[in-house]
């Protein structure tokens, strides 16, 4: 019916949207040199809390000022992000201690600087380490398929009753 048509094209229209706009958010901000971090733990709140996910544009060690925030690489290769409290130029090093934190961290080299948070979104970093992770990228896969399935049904469900219309006239005409 015409009417079910217009709902299925707004639903699947709507999950789309979403689909994609989350797309965007997790990677296509790359485009425009942006990385993205969830946030797992709570030294950085309140202004960075647990659950967020940010943004960081590239930045070199010149650019970083005390009292800033950086996102840095820990040696074991975690990324951590926390605000600067000094930097030892002639060492190399930046200090950093997270805002609710009561002691400093480790300093880091200027090499591991990987840049400063732009902008964050509360609560997305939720739904972004869950797709990264087992079984999260399950779900998410098996769910972009049947999206993809329940988009192109109608049409591939039109063209089987064109198909069969078609066959079906033809073998009045051949009788």
């Amino acid at each position: 019916s015409p009417k079910l048509t217009k709902v299925w094209n707004i639903f699947t229209t709507a999950l789309v949207s979403i689909v994609v706009l989350f797309a965007v958010l997790l990677v296509g901000v790359r485009i425009f040199g942006l990385q993205v971090y969830a946030v797992i733990s709570g030294s950085m709140e309140p202004d960075y809390p647990v659950g967020c996910l940010i943004y960081v544009k590239e930045a070199t060690p010149s650019e970083i000022n005390v009292e800033e925030v950086v996102t840095f690489a820990l040696a074991d290769g975690t990324v951590a992000t926390h605000r600067v409290i000094r930097i030892d130029e002639e060492k190399r090093l930046i200090y950093t201690q997270g805002d609710a934190n009561d002691d400093e961290d480790a300093p880091f080299s200027f090499d591991n600087l990987i840049g400063k948070p732009v902008f964050m979104i509360p609560l997305l970093g939720y739904a972004a380490f869950f797709i990264q992770h087992p079984p999260g990228s399950y779900i998410a896969i098996s769910a972009s398929l049947i999206l993809l399935i329940l988009v192109f049904l109608p049409d591939l469900l039109k063209d089987e009753k064109k198909t069969k219309k078609i066959s079906d006239g033809g073998k009045e005409e051949l009788s």
